[in-house]
């Protein structure tokens, strides 16, 4: 990318699009094109494609999505999967039509198997079943993957996938129940401080474990990516390092100052055993996940506590 392209960030008010944003004005790219969902819904074709013909974007990172945990995905599986086909497929489809350079699409780790062999390497997409509770998510994630790789090899277009793990930061959800799990816990226990309440309930048991990475340390990879990587196969993003969802409740409790009892119900879903992302690929181009976990939650409550209190 050169410094006067213009670039749309879709979903650029969401804590990936925002990020992105951030990085790319911190690297000098300034030329950049952001709409509000009043704006522009990307899920009317017709919408979409006046803003291209209009616009004519050189490069376009596609960070806009429904997302929410396990409770949200579990509530309304159909909402998930016909909003994001929507928009990804409108806003990829009118990057091809309107020739631009070069789109990168941001995906998830949900889209691996639930029983992958671990760390997840790229090529086990699709290779055995999906975790049942994120089902409807992951296969519209994994369809706007495949339409990049298809335009790709049909058509000859620069459009690559990222593929992130469990992200936190800056802008997060934090809704009670469709926010994530890392987001959902800072809020919870910081509720639980403030009415003094004796005890916090967290569902499952745990034990499964998972993989965080600080979101200004994926939108550093994508705006790198989007200038090093031109290849069809997608590319992980995770910090490589691992805790148990018990662990963390801990260390989140810790950092938010609440020092009550944890109590688990075993009678809500676990989730994916296990989560970790191989990320050797992007290492090998020369990034690496620079925010240790502590440091990353600190500065995630602290934004909690001064937007969202």
């Amino acid at each position: 990318m050169e410094k006067k392209d213009k670039i749309f960030v879709a979903g650029h008010r969401g804590m990936v699009g925002s990020a992105i944003r951030r990085e790319l004005l911190r690297q000098g790219y300034d030329n950049i094109i952001v709409r509000t969902h009043d704006e522009l819904d990307l899920t009317n074709q017709a919408d979409v494609e006046r803003f291209f013909e209009a616009e004519k974007p050189d490069y376009v990172f596609l960070a806009a999505a429904k997302v929410g945990g396990i409770a949200a995905n579990a509530e309304a599986p159909a909402d998930f999967m016909w909003m994001n086909m929507m928009l990804e497929m409108n806003v990829i489809n009118a990057a091809w039509r309107h020739g631009v350079k070069k789109l990168q699409f941001l995906g998830s780790s949900c889209i691996y198997p639930r029983l992958a062999p671990q760390p997840m390497k790229e090529d086990c997409l699709l290779t055995s079943s999906l975790e049942p509770t994120n089902e409807a998510y992951a296969l519209a994630k994994i369809s706007g993957l495949k339409y990049c790789e298809y335009l790709n090899r049909q058509y000859g277009t620069h459009f690559i996938s990222v593929m992130p793990t469990n992200l936190y930061g800056p802008n997060d959800n934090y809704h009670p129940t469709r926010s994530h799990v890392l987001p959902a816990l800072l809020r919870r226990f910081h509720e639980a401080k403030k009415s003094g309440a004796e005890s916090v309930t967290c569902w499952g048991d745990g034990t499964p474990l998972r993989e965080f990475l600080y979101v200004d340390d994926l939108a550093e990879l994508c705006v790198f990516l989007m200038n090093v990587y031109d290849g069809n196969e997608t590319v992980n993003a995770g910090s490589g390092k691992e805790i148990s969802i018990g662990e963390l409740t801990k260390l989140v409790a810790e950092i938010v100052g609440f020092d009550g009892e944890i109590i688990w119900d075993t009678t809500k879903p676990n989730g994916t055993p296990r989560k970790l992302l191989d990320v050797s690929k992007a290492e090998k181009m020369g990034w690496r996940a620079k925010t240790p976990l502590r440091q990353g939650i600190k500065l995630a409550y602290e934004d909690f506590v001064k937007n969202y209190d």
